[in-house]
């Protein structure tokens, strides 16, 4: 899955908000708590590359662009907005 993808998900979820999915849940408490998962997959991203290694790196990165993607969808920032920036 690209990135570009993952956002399309994340803008899906955010639109139909599936019962019974996590992601819905995260969705219906808001900004805060994205911000949350994010700080924690980044934090768990660090420690990975610290002392678990590659495997365990590419994994909580994974999981920092989908709350990236989910904080994205959460505010209606498309990838040109964040492109743009870069």
């Amino acid at each position: 899955m690209t990135f570009d993808e993952m956002v399309a998900l994340a803008a899906a979820r955010k639109r139909e908000m599936p019962a019974g999915s996590g992601t819905t849940a995260l969705f219906a408490q808001g900004t805060h708590a994205i911000g949350k998962k994010l700080v924690e997959e980044a934090a768990e991203s660090w420690m990975a590359a610290r002392y678990e290694g590659n495997d365990a790196l590419a994994l909580e990165l994974s999981q920092v662009l989908y709350y990236v993607a989910c904080m994205m969808a959460e505010n209606g920032l498309s990838t040109e907005d964040v492109y743009a920036k870069l």
